[in-house]
Protein backbone atom coordinates (compact mmCIF):
# COMPACT_ATOMS: atom_id res chain seq x y z
CA UNK A 1 0.00 0.00 0.00
CA UNK A 2 0.88 3.21 -0.66
CA UNK A 3 1.30 5.34 2.16
CA UNK A 4 1.20 8.95 0.74
CA UNK A 5 -1.35 8.11 -1.66
CA UNK A 6 -4.09 9.87 0.24
CA UNK A 7 -2.52 12.43 1.69
CA UNK A 8 -3.84 15.95 1.77
CA UNK A 9 -2.35 18.33 -1.10
CA UNK A 10 -0.19 20.63 -1.59
CA UNK A 11 1.82 17.50 -0.64
CA UNK A 12 5.51 19.34 0.80
CA UNK A 13 7.04 18.68 -2.89
CA UNK A 14 4.65 20.53 -4.05
CA UNK A 15 5.42 23.67 -2.07
CA UNK A 16 8.77 23.47 -3.19
CA UNK A 17 8.21 23.15 -6.91
CA UNK A 18 6.22 26.85 -6.55
CA UNK A 19 9.11 28.78 -4.32
CA UNK A 20 11.06 31.37 -5.42
CA UNK A 21 14.43 30.00 -4.58
CA UNK A 22 14.83 26.26 -5.11
CA UNK A 23 14.93 23.52 -2.04
CA UNK A 24 18.44 21.94 -2.16
CA UNK A 25 18.59 18.51 -3.69
CA UNK A 26 18.13 16.63 -0.23
CA UNK A 27 15.05 18.12 0.65
CA UNK A 28 13.39 17.52 -2.80
CA UNK A 29 13.95 14.01 -2.10
CA UNK A 30 11.07 12.09 -0.01
CA UNK A 31 11.60 8.44 1.52
CA UNK A 32 8.70 7.13 3.20
CA UNK A 33 8.92 4.12 5.47
CA UNK A 34 8.27 0.75 3.83
CA UNK A 35 7.93 -2.81 5.54
CA UNK A 36 7.24 -1.12 9.25
CA UNK A 37 5.60 -3.53 11.60
CA UNK A 38 1.72 -2.32 12.51
CA UNK A 39 1.89 -4.53 16.10
CA UNK A 40 1.01 -1.82 18.78
CA UNK A 41 3.91 -0.37 20.94
CA UNK A 42 3.78 -2.47 24.48
CA UNK A 43 2.40 1.14 27.10
CA UNK A 44 3.97 -0.87 29.62
CA UNK A 45 7.62 0.48 28.09
CA UNK A 46 6.49 3.84 29.42
CA UNK A 47 6.10 3.28 32.88
CA UNK A 48 7.66 -0.33 34.11
CA UNK A 49 10.59 -0.11 36.03
CA UNK A 50 11.87 -2.90 34.65
CA UNK A 51 11.71 -1.87 30.95
CA UNK A 52 13.65 1.54 32.46
CA UNK A 53 16.44 -0.27 34.13
CA UNK A 54 17.00 -2.26 30.86
CA UNK A 55 16.96 0.95 28.86
CA UNK A 56 19.78 2.31 31.01
CA UNK A 57 21.76 -1.04 30.26
CA UNK A 58 20.73 -1.81 26.81
CA UNK A 59 20.10 2.53 25.91
CA UNK A 60 21.56 4.75 28.07
CA UNK A 61 25.56 2.67 28.51
CA UNK A 62 25.35 1.78 25.03
CA UNK A 63 24.31 4.68 22.59
CA UNK A 64 26.37 7.64 21.71
CA UNK A 65 24.46 10.88 23.39
CA UNK A 66 24.70 14.63 23.36
CA UNK A 67 26.46 16.06 26.27
CA UNK A 68 27.08 19.47 25.54
CA UNK A 69 28.14 21.90 22.87
CA UNK A 70 32.77 22.67 22.05
CA UNK A 71 32.14 26.50 23.05
CA UNK A 72 31.30 25.44 26.29
CA UNK A 73 34.28 24.03 27.61
CA UNK A 74 36.61 26.59 25.22
CA UNK A 75 39.91 26.74 27.31
CA UNK A 76 42.08 23.49 29.51
CA UNK A 77 40.36 22.25 32.16
CA UNK A 78 37.11 23.97 31.52
CA UNK A 79 34.24 20.62 32.27
CA UNK A 80 30.81 20.31 32.41
CA UNK A 81 29.06 17.61 33.96
CA UNK A 82 26.63 15.24 31.97
CA UNK A 83 24.74 12.79 34.01
CA UNK A 84 22.00 10.18 32.73
CA UNK A 85 19.56 7.93 35.79
CA UNK A 86 22.75 6.64 37.85
CA UNK A 87 26.10 7.42 35.84
CA UNK A 88 27.86 10.65 35.97
CA UNK A 89 30.70 11.81 33.32
CA UNK A 90 33.07 14.98 33.92
CA UNK A 91 33.44 16.34 30.11
CA UNK A 92 36.68 17.88 29.76
CA UNK A 93 39.20 20.03 27.31
CA UNK A 94 42.25 18.30 28.43
CA UNK A 95 44.30 19.99 25.44
CA UNK A 96 43.60 22.70 23.27
CA UNK A 97 41.97 19.60 20.60
CA UNK A 98 41.08 16.91 22.92
CA UNK A 99 38.04 16.37 24.83
CA UNK A 100 37.76 13.41 27.24
CA UNK A 101 34.93 12.34 29.45
CA UNK A 102 35.64 10.52 33.05
CA UNK A 103 33.41 8.73 35.63
CA UNK A 104 33.15 11.25 38.15
CA UNK A 105 33.71 9.00 41.11
CA UNK A 106 36.71 9.07 43.26
CA UNK A 107 38.37 5.85 43.17
CA UNK A 108 38.87 5.85 47.27
CA UNK A 109 35.18 5.60 48.22
CA UNK A 110 33.46 6.52 45.37
CA UNK A 111 32.94 10.36 46.42
CA UNK A 112 31.65 12.54 43.34
CA UNK A 113 34.66 14.81 42.29
CA UNK A 114 32.86 17.59 40.91
CA UNK A 115 28.96 18.67 41.22
CA UNK A 116 29.18 21.22 38.80
CA UNK A 117 30.34 22.96 35.93
CA UNK A 118 33.90 24.90 35.91
CA UNK A 119 37.58 25.39 35.32
CA UNK A 120 39.66 23.08 37.19
CA UNK A 121 43.22 22.07 36.46
CA UNK A 122 43.11 18.99 38.57
CA UNK A 123 39.96 16.78 39.85
CA UNK A 124 40.55 16.90 43.40
CA UNK A 125 38.02 15.25 45.43
CA UNK A 126 36.33 17.10 48.80
CA UNK A 127 36.26 14.22 50.82
CA UNK A 128 39.72 12.82 51.38
CA UNK A 129 41.80 14.92 48.68
CA UNK A 130 42.91 12.15 46.50
CA UNK A 131 43.47 14.26 43.48
CA UNK A 132 43.82 13.39 39.45
CA UNK A 133 45.59 15.01 36.50
CA UNK A 134 43.12 15.89 33.55
CA UNK A 135 45.16 13.23 31.65
CA UNK A 136 43.09 10.70 34.37
CA UNK A 137 46.19 9.81 36.13
CA UNK A 138 46.33 9.87 39.90
CA UNK A 139 48.40 12.66 41.02
CA UNK A 140 48.45 12.47 44.74
CA UNK A 141 47.08 10.45 48.17
CA UNK A 142 47.13 11.75 51.38
CA UNK A 143 48.99 9.58 53.68
CA UNK A 144 50.03 7.01 50.93
CA UNK A 145 52.17 5.50 53.26
CA UNK A 146 48.84 3.50 54.68
CA UNK A 147 48.55 2.34 50.97
CA UNK A 148 52.63 0.61 50.61
CA UNK A 149 51.08 -1.68 48.02
CA UNK A 150 48.99 0.76 45.64
CA UNK A 151 49.58 1.12 41.69
CA UNK A 152 49.10 4.57 40.80
CA UNK A 153 48.34 2.96 36.59
CA UNK A 154 45.49 1.09 37.97
CA UNK A 155 43.70 3.91 39.82
CA UNK A 156 43.43 6.34 36.15
CA UNK A 157 40.00 7.75 35.97
CA UNK A 158 37.55 5.68 34.25
CA UNK A 159 36.20 6.79 30.55
CA UNK A 160 33.92 6.78 28.49
CA UNK A 161 34.59 7.61 24.23
CA UNK A 162 33.88 11.25 23.00
CA UNK A 163 33.48 11.90 19.60
CA UNK A 164 32.27 15.42 17.95
CA UNK A 165 29.96 16.38 15.67
CA UNK A 166 28.57 20.38 14.52
CA UNK A 167 30.06 21.58 17.33
CA UNK A 168 28.09 18.78 19.82
CA UNK A 169 30.02 16.81 21.98
CA UNK A 170 28.71 13.50 22.05
CA UNK A 171 29.92 10.86 24.88
CA UNK A 172 29.25 6.54 24.92
CA UNK A 173 29.89 4.79 27.98
CA UNK A 174 30.71 1.64 25.74
CA UNK A 175 34.13 1.38 24.98
CA UNK A 176 33.21 -1.32 22.36
CA UNK A 177 30.73 0.91 20.61
CA UNK A 178 30.67 1.62 17.01
CA UNK A 179 32.31 4.97 15.74
CA UNK A 180 30.18 8.07 16.09
CA UNK A 181 31.01 8.70 12.93
CA UNK A 182 29.15 5.52 11.38
CA UNK A 183 26.64 6.12 14.41
CA UNK A 184 25.46 9.03 12.69
CA UNK A 185 24.65 7.54 9.19
CA UNK A 186 23.22 10.45 6.86
CA UNK A 187 23.06 12.98 9.28
CA UNK A 188 26.54 14.80 8.35
CA UNK A 189 25.18 14.94 4.71
CA UNK A 190 22.19 16.26 5.89
CA UNK A 191 23.49 19.25 7.86
CA UNK A 192 26.70 19.97 5.60
CA UNK A 193 24.69 22.99 4.17
CA UNK A 194 23.71 24.18 7.80
CA UNK A 195 27.03 25.01 9.69
CA UNK A 196 26.44 24.03 13.12
CA UNK A 197 30.17 24.10 14.03
CA UNK A 198 29.93 28.35 13.52
CA UNK A 199 27.10 29.10 15.72
CA UNK A 200 27.11 28.76 19.37
CA UNK A 201 24.39 28.02 21.97
CA UNK A 202 22.29 31.19 22.53
CA UNK A 203 19.56 29.58 24.86
CA UNK A 204 19.04 26.66 27.13
CA UNK A 205 15.78 26.12 28.92
CA UNK A 206 14.66 22.99 30.73
CA UNK A 207 12.09 21.29 32.58
CA UNK A 208 11.06 18.53 33.89
CA UNK A 209 7.94 16.36 32.00
CA UNK A 210 5.28 14.89 33.80
CA UNK A 211 5.90 12.01 31.54
CA UNK A 212 7.93 9.16 30.21
CA UNK A 213 11.32 10.50 28.35
CA UNK A 214 10.40 8.46 25.11
CA UNK A 215 6.30 10.29 25.42
CA UNK A 216 8.42 13.63 25.37
CA UNK A 217 9.91 13.23 22.89
CA UNK A 218 7.27 11.44 20.72
CA UNK A 219 4.98 14.33 20.80
CA UNK A 220 7.73 16.76 19.53
CA UNK A 221 8.54 14.44 16.24
CA UNK A 222 5.05 14.56 14.69
CA UNK A 223 2.52 16.88 12.98
CA UNK A 224 -0.60 14.79 13.36
CA UNK A 225 -1.56 16.69 16.76
CA UNK A 226 -1.41 19.99 15.33
CA UNK A 227 -4.80 20.76 14.78
CA UNK A 228 -6.16 19.34 17.70
CA UNK A 229 -3.17 20.66 20.69
CA UNK A 230 -2.19 23.67 18.20
CA UNK A 231 -4.61 24.92 16.51
CA UNK A 232 -3.60 28.85 16.29
CA UNK A 233 -1.36 27.99 13.63
CA UNK A 234 -2.98 26.29 11.10
CA UNK A 235 -3.19 29.25 9.15
CA UNK A 236 0.60 29.17 8.26
CA UNK A 237 1.83 25.58 9.28
CA UNK A 238 1.49 22.73 6.96
CA UNK A 239 0.68 19.80 9.49
CA UNK A 240 -1.64 16.80 7.82
CA UNK A 241 0.86 17.18 4.64
CA UNK A 242 4.04 16.91 6.89
CA UNK A 243 6.62 14.76 5.10
CA UNK A 244 8.02 12.47 7.01
CA UNK A 245 11.55 9.98 6.07
CA UNK A 246 12.64 6.99 6.84
CA UNK A 247 15.66 6.09 4.92
CA UNK A 248 15.97 1.99 4.11
CA UNK A 249 19.12 0.36 6.24
CA UNK A 250 19.41 3.99 8.92
CA UNK A 251 18.77 2.65 11.94
CA UNK A 252 19.86 6.03 14.04
CA UNK A 253 18.18 8.68 11.51
CA UNK A 254 14.83 9.77 10.46
CA UNK A 255 13.23 13.44 9.28
CA UNK A 256 9.99 15.61 9.16
CA UNK A 257 9.68 18.72 6.92
CA UNK A 258 6.55 20.73 7.56
CA UNK A 259 5.86 23.83 5.75
CA UNK A 260 5.17 27.41 6.75
CA UNK A 261 3.97 30.46 5.23
CA UNK A 262 1.24 28.11 3.75
CA UNK A 263 -2.01 27.40 5.57
CA UNK A 264 -2.93 23.67 6.48
CA UNK A 265 -4.80 21.75 3.74
CA UNK A 266 -8.15 21.62 6.39
CA UNK A 267 -7.86 25.64 5.99
CA UNK A 268 -6.78 26.13 3.02
CA UNK A 269 -9.25 29.28 1.79
CA UNK A 270 -7.00 31.46 3.78
CA UNK A 271 -6.51 34.55 2.65
CA UNK A 272 -2.73 35.30 2.39
CA UNK A 273 -3.28 38.80 4.82
CA UNK A 274 -4.40 36.33 6.78
CA UNK A 275 -1.32 33.97 6.64
CA UNK A 276 1.02 36.85 7.41
CA UNK A 277 -0.86 38.57 10.02
CA UNK A 278 -0.89 35.67 12.18
CA UNK A 279 2.25 34.15 11.29
CA UNK A 280 3.45 37.35 12.80
CA UNK A 281 1.58 37.06 15.63
CA UNK A 282 2.87 34.19 16.88
CA UNK A 283 6.61 34.29 15.43
CA UNK A 284 8.30 37.72 16.29
CA UNK A 285 11.03 37.38 13.90
CA UNK A 286 8.68 38.90 11.40
CA UNK A 287 7.88 41.93 12.82
CA UNK A 288 9.17 44.94 11.78
CA UNK A 289 7.73 46.77 8.60
CA UNK A 290 4.53 45.43 7.20
CA UNK A 291 4.62 42.52 5.02
CA UNK A 292 1.93 43.30 2.06
CA UNK A 293 0.77 41.03 -0.59
CA UNK A 294 0.18 42.07 -4.17
CA UNK A 295 -2.86 40.31 -5.87
CA UNK A 296 -0.96 36.77 -6.68
CA UNK A 297 1.37 36.68 -4.62
CA UNK A 298 1.87 34.08 -2.20
CA UNK A 299 2.13 34.23 1.77
CA UNK A 300 4.78 31.87 1.27
CA UNK A 301 7.25 33.99 -0.95
CA UNK A 302 6.94 37.62 0.90
CA UNK A 303 7.25 35.96 4.48
CA UNK A 304 10.62 33.93 2.80
CA UNK A 305 12.04 37.26 1.83
CA UNK A 306 11.70 38.76 4.81
CA UNK A 307 13.44 35.94 6.71
CA UNK A 308 16.17 35.89 4.22
CA UNK A 309 16.76 39.57 4.89
CA UNK A 310 16.49 39.36 8.94
CA UNK A 311 18.91 36.29 9.24
CA UNK A 312 21.51 38.27 6.63
CA UNK A 313 21.65 41.18 9.04
CA UNK A 314 21.50 39.04 11.97
CA UNK A 315 24.75 36.97 10.91
CA UNK A 316 26.46 39.60 8.75
CA UNK A 317 26.19 37.27 5.36
CA UNK A 318 24.38 37.53 1.98
CA UNK A 319 22.01 35.04 2.40
CA UNK A 320 19.87 36.30 -0.20
CA UNK A 321 20.13 33.38 -2.62
CA UNK A 322 19.10 30.62 0.69
CA UNK A 323 15.99 28.56 -0.29
CA UNK A 324 12.85 29.14 0.48
CA UNK A 325 12.38 26.21 3.01
CA UNK A 326 16.01 26.56 4.75
CA UNK A 327 14.67 29.65 5.52
CA UNK A 328 10.70 29.41 6.47
CA UNK A 329 10.23 25.87 7.08
CA UNK A 330 10.64 22.89 10.57
CA UNK A 331 13.31 20.86 9.28
CA UNK A 332 13.22 18.07 12.11
CA UNK A 333 15.70 15.41 12.46
CA UNK A 334 15.90 12.58 15.00
CA UNK A 335 18.94 11.30 16.31
CA UNK A 336 18.38 7.82 18.40
CA UNK A 337 17.93 7.74 21.44
CA UNK A 338 16.85 11.37 22.48
CA UNK A 339 18.89 14.30 20.39
CA UNK A 340 16.51 16.23 17.98
CA UNK A 341 18.47 18.76 15.75
CA UNK A 342 16.77 21.05 12.88
CA UNK A 343 17.88 21.61 10.26
CA UNK A 344 17.62 24.99 8.09
CA UNK A 345 17.75 29.13 9.19
CA UNK A 346 14.43 29.81 10.46
CA UNK A 347 14.42 27.99 13.67
CA UNK A 348 17.74 26.88 14.92
CA UNK A 349 16.27 24.33 17.71
CA UNK A 350 17.70 21.51 19.12
CA UNK A 351 16.03 19.69 21.57
CA UNK A 352 17.11 16.73 24.37
CA UNK A 353 15.30 14.35 25.90
CA UNK A 354 16.40 12.17 29.13
CA UNK A 355 15.04 10.25 31.79
CA UNK A 356 14.65 12.05 35.21
CA UNK A 357 16.88 10.21 37.50
CA UNK A 358 15.70 7.06 38.16
CA UNK A 359 11.99 7.70 37.90
CA UNK A 360 10.52 6.16 34.28
CA UNK A 361 7.72 8.42 34.65
CA UNK A 362 9.14 11.87 34.59
CA UNK A 363 11.52 13.47 31.97
CA UNK A 364 13.78 16.48 31.54
CA UNK A 365 13.45 18.60 28.39
CA UNK A 366 15.54 20.89 27.25
CA UNK A 367 15.31 23.42 24.55
CA UNK A 368 18.38 25.12 22.77
CA UNK A 369 19.01 27.88 20.54
CA UNK A 370 21.84 28.00 18.48
CA UNK A 371 22.61 31.34 16.98
CA UNK A 372 25.03 32.00 14.57
CA UNK A 373 28.64 33.47 15.19
CA UNK A 374 30.02 36.06 13.79
CA UNK A 375 31.80 36.59 10.61
CA UNK A 376 35.25 36.25 12.58
CA UNK A 377 34.17 33.07 14.27
CA UNK A 378 33.35 35.63 17.65
CA UNK A 379 29.83 35.42 20.24
CA UNK A 380 28.96 35.78 23.09
CA UNK A 381 29.04 33.36 26.02
CA UNK A 382 27.21 29.96 25.42
CA UNK A 383 23.95 30.41 27.91
CA UNK A 384 23.84 28.32 30.82
CA UNK A 385 20.80 25.58 31.01
CA UNK A 386 18.32 27.48 32.90
CA UNK A 387 15.96 24.69 34.55
CA UNK A 388 12.52 26.13 35.46
CA UNK A 389 10.45 25.16 38.37
CA UNK A 390 8.20 22.98 38.74
CA UNK A 391 5.63 25.95 39.08
CA UNK A 392 7.06 27.64 36.25
CA UNK A 393 6.05 27.15 32.65
CA UNK A 394 8.01 27.16 29.41
CA UNK A 395 6.56 30.58 28.74
CA UNK A 396 8.36 32.22 31.80
CA UNK A 397 11.39 31.57 29.88
CA UNK A 398 11.08 34.46 27.46
CA UNK A 399 13.92 33.53 25.38
CA UNK A 400 12.26 30.83 24.03
CA UNK A 401 10.07 33.01 21.95
CA UNK A 402 6.97 31.44 20.28
CA UNK A 403 8.33 27.50 21.12
CA UNK A 404 7.27 27.90 24.45
CA UNK A 405 3.83 28.60 24.01
CA UNK A 406 3.94 25.18 21.77
CA UNK A 407 5.92 23.13 24.43
CA UNK A 408 3.50 24.46 27.30
CA UNK A 409 0.27 23.22 25.30
CA UNK A 410 2.29 20.05 24.87
CA UNK A 411 3.21 19.74 28.24
CA UNK A 412 -0.33 19.41 29.28
CA UNK A 413 -1.19 16.88 26.86
CA UNK A 414 1.28 15.00 28.23
CA UNK A 415 0.66 14.59 31.96
CA UNK A 416 -3.16 12.95 30.53
CA UNK A 417 -1.12 10.85 28.12
CA UNK A 418 0.68 9.28 31.17
CA UNK A 419 -1.48 8.82 33.45
CA UNK A 420 -4.01 7.41 30.77
CA UNK A 421 -1.77 5.03 29.51
CA UNK A 422 -1.25 3.58 33.31
CA UNK A 423 -5.55 3.62 33.44
CA UNK A 424 -5.56 2.25 30.55
CA UNK A 425 -6.87 -1.35 29.90
CA UNK A 426 -5.41 -1.85 25.85
CA UNK A 427 -2.04 -3.24 26.07
CA UNK A 428 -0.94 -0.77 23.18
CA UNK A 429 -0.35 2.23 21.72
CA UNK A 430 -1.66 2.36 18.06
CA UNK A 431 0.43 4.55 15.91
CA UNK A 432 -0.55 6.04 12.34
CA UNK A 433 1.15 4.39 9.15
CA UNK A 434 2.45 7.41 7.73
CA UNK A 435 2.18 10.67 10.19
CA UNK A 436 3.87 8.53 13.05
CA UNK A 437 6.12 6.37 10.88
CA UNK A 438 8.78 8.37 12.45
CA UNK A 439 7.73 6.83 16.40
CA UNK A 440 7.59 3.31 15.18
CA UNK A 441 11.18 3.69 13.42
CA UNK A 442 12.45 4.90 16.58
CA UNK A 443 10.72 1.64 18.66
CA UNK A 444 12.23 -0.59 16.02
CA UNK A 445 15.72 1.08 16.59
CA UNK A 446 14.89 0.62 20.59
CA UNK A 447 13.66 -3.08 20.30
CA UNK A 448 16.60 -4.16 18.47
CA UNK A 449 19.11 -2.42 21.21
CA UNK A 450 16.96 -4.04 23.88
CA UNK A 451 17.02 -7.46 22.47
CA UNK A 452 20.63 -7.39 21.12
CA UNK A 453 22.00 -8.85 24.45
CA UNK A 454 19.30 -11.35 24.08
CA UNK A 455 20.38 -11.91 20.71
CA UNK A 456 23.78 -12.36 21.51
CA UNK A 457 23.41 -14.98 23.82
CA UNK A 458 21.08 -17.05 21.49
CA UNK A 459 24.06 -17.19 19.11
CA UNK A 460 26.15 -18.17 21.80
CA UNK A 461 23.64 -20.76 22.67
Amino acid sequence: MDLIANRPSPSVQDVFADDVNPAPDLMRVESPAVGQSTDDVPIDRYFSKEWHDREVEQVWRKCWQLACRVEEIPNVGDHIIYEIVHDSLLVVRTAPDEIRAYVNSCLHRGTMLRTEAGCVQRFRCPFHSWTWKLDGTLAHIPQQWDLPDIDPDELRLPEAQVGTWGGFVFVNFDLDAEPLESYLENLPEHFAAFDLENRYKAAHVAKIMPCNWKLAMEAFVEAYHVSSAHPQVLSYYGDTNTQYDVWPGVRHVSRMISVQGVPSPSVKTTPPEKTIEEMRRDVPFFGGQPIDVAGGERARDKLAERSREKISRSTGTDLSELSDTEALDLIEYMLFPNMVPWGGQALPLTYRFRPNGDDPETSIMEIMFLFAKGPDGSHPEPAEMRMLGLDEMWSDAPELGSAAMVADQDTDNLMRIQRGLRASKKPGVTLMKYQESRIRHFHETLDAYMDADAAATHEVR
